[in-house]
């Protein structure tokens, strides 16, 4: 009877402890089992280190566990593995030395358990050389025949960027479980693989493996990066076919991967399908609105998450809903949410929010509004807040505001060559040319090289790249004469004459208007009239932001050729449809 007791005393304490998150518990559960029981009994003294180091207290938790008087391979674990949760990776080393010293007297070995602490460790603190020597004492310690160890190594040299290492790992492993095959489709998507990582996960199936959750996420993330969505159509049939349908975390996955690739209407539909969305799922879809620039509809859509279906929001869903107010120019819509959020919602505004409220402003016109928010904000403005600022300033040509900005962003991303190119176009829209050109040349002396603009379009299986004045492509000589036929077209039928004030170069018009005329976009737009069906929208990703005369020529594409066309820049989506944007020219 006694021992039943004791017994259940011992069990309750651990569950105390594996649900403790204070640490004024922490140290009452301690006291209490000072008081009554042993260290060693279940581990307790093992769990409280763990606890400790869970609470962010390792002196405690050091101190604890010298002061336990046996320890074995389970105590070196505990305290390795609670370093390692909270990234010490120095730490754990050290941890790892001791229990190497302790090995000769006391006879245990470093087993699997603390060799996935340590190379978590290294995966997080980003260290190569580390991680090298840890999968030196695996094979030393013969841990390496250990599936989750070597799958654990994979993950790591995927992640150091050492794609060759993960691949010998992986070919040399005997017996390949499906976290190894979705480890590797991980590792090759990490390093721009993304065709490789689709080839992975279709030869795991062919070769028995049954895919999992973690196997959709992963090849959901592989069909972003490729912009095929075919194929993301094709995985969304073995997604209802696997049983996955009623998965939250896959169908709210697949949401957000057809709103990535301009397929709002598939978005949609896969929401509605959900039976019981939760906040995640409704905030995903309110992302894929505001990513289109449909903010009324993210508005109704917000109004209805939390005012019917009673679902709290949190920071992530108002960073959405303000971005979605801010692509679409609702200014009022925007301060009323931004004032509300914390004193009705509870949500403190954070860097994000007051990110999108000047870029909110900034477009808008409201340039010292925005400025002033800035100065106001109570915590430090960051590079997201500046650069919403400078793009303002672009828009609406504030060259002493827009250098104030830029060089704060100077001093937070002085490598970001994008604030730079930024600042310099600022200067050519207004004509200072000399110091557009010292901007530029600054830009050279630290090495940073502009990216060039490029567009993406989806045909016959394949995904089709065009750069600025592209001839590369088979069929470049029917593009160009569909180029011709378009804006002797637009002159003839609109009046259009080519907005040449884009081009930020100190050049003849006659060679401004070339070189507008031969942007990436633009021959992506011909491309796409000459072989994707009248009847399917023509979907463009750009790399860059779509210029002031890409954009009123797929608005006159639009209205001419009765076609719709959707263009993703590195900012939004553009959906264009007879002569107008759904941007309604605010981008």
């Amino acid at each position: 009877m006694i021992l039943g007791v004791y017994m259940a005393n011992i069990s309750s304490l651990i569950a105390s402890i594996a649900s403790c998150v204070s640490i004024f518990k922490c140290r009452a559960l301690h006291c209490r089992v000072v008081k009554t029981t042993s260290y060693r009994h279940g581990f307790i003294g093992d769990q409280l280190v763990g606890c400790y180091l869970r609470l962010g207290h390792e002196v405690c938790a050091e101190k604890l566990f010298d002061e336990m008087p046996e320890r074995d391979l389970v105590s070196w674990n505990s305290l390795i593995s609670g370093y390692s949760g909270r990234g010490y990776l120095g730490k754990c080393l050290k941890g790892l030395s001791k229990m190497m010293r302790s090995e000769v007297v006391l006879g245990f070995r470093p087993n699997e358990v603390t060799f996935l602490s340590i190379i978590s460790a290294c995966v997080h603190g980003k260290s190569r050389e580390e991680g090298r020597c840890v999968h030196g004492l695996v094979m030393k310690y013969g841990v390496l025949e250990e599936v989750k160890v070597v799958n654990a190594l994979i993950n790591w040299y995927g992640k150091a960027g050492d794609l060759s290492s993960s691949c010998k790992l992986f070919e040399d492993l005997s017996v390949k479980n499906v976290v190894s095959w979705n480890t590797m489709i991980v590792v090759y998507l990490q390093n721009g693989l993304a065709e490789e990582g689709l080839g992975c996960f279709n030869v795991s199936r062919a070769v028995g493996n049954k895919a999992d959750q973690a196997a959709f996420l992963a090849v959901l993330r592989v069909c972003e990066a490729i912009g095929a969505v075919k194929v993301a159509q094709g995985i969304h049939g073995m997604i209802l076919c696997c049983g996955f349908n009623a998965n939250m975390c896959i169908t709210t996955a697949l949401l957000d991967l057809y709103a990535k690739l301009g397929r709002l209407e598939d978005s949609s539909k896969v929401f509605l399908e959900i039976t019981s969305p939760d906040s995640m799922a409704w905030t995903a879809m309110l992302a894929a609105y505001a990513t289109h620039g449909y903010g009324r509809d993210a508005i109704r859509h917000f109004e209805l998450m939390v005012d019917h279906y009673g679902i709290s929001p949190d920071h992530v869903t108002f960073t959405h809903l303000l971005s979605a107010c801010s692509h679409s120019g609702l200014v009022d819509e925007g301060k009323h949410y931004f004032e509300t959020m914390l004193e009705r919602y509870r949500v403190e505004p954070r860097l994000d929010h007051y990110s999108c409220m000047v870029d909110l402003m900034g477009r808008s016109g409201f340039l010292q509004e925005a400025y002033g928010l800035i100065k106001e904000m109570p915590v430090e403005p960051s590079s997201g807040v500046w650069g919403a600022l400078l793009g303002a300033c672009r828009v609406y040509g504030d060259t002493k505001l827009g250098k104030e900005a830029a060089e704060r962003l100077f001093e937070l991303e002085p490598c970001d060559g994008r604030n730079y190119i930024m600042l310099a176009n600022i200067y050519s829209a207004s004509g200072q040319w000399k110091d557009a050109s010292r901007v530029r040349n600054l830009m050279k002396q630290k090495g940073l090289v502009r990216a060039s603009g490029c567009s993406y379009i989806e045909h016959g299986n394949k995904i089709h790249k065009f750069v600025v004045g592209d001839w590369s492509h088979p069929e470049s000589e029917k593009i160009q004469k569909k180029l011709k036929e378009i804006r002797k077209k637009m002159k003839k039928e609109l009046g259009y004459k080519s907005r040449t004030e884009f081009v930020l170069h100190d050049v003849d018009e006659d060679v401004k208007e070339e070189m507008i005329n031969q942007h990436s976009e633009k021959i992506a737009m011909a491309f796409g009239l000459l072989v994707i069906s009248p009847m399917e929208p023509i979907i463009i990703r750009k790399n860059l932001r779509i210029c002031g005369d890409c954009h009123e020529t797929a608005k006159a594409i639009s209205l001419m050729e009765e076609r719709r066309l959707i263009i993703r820049d590195s900012k939004r989506f553009h959906h264009f449809s007879e002569g107008s944007c759904s941007c309604r020219d605010y981008w």
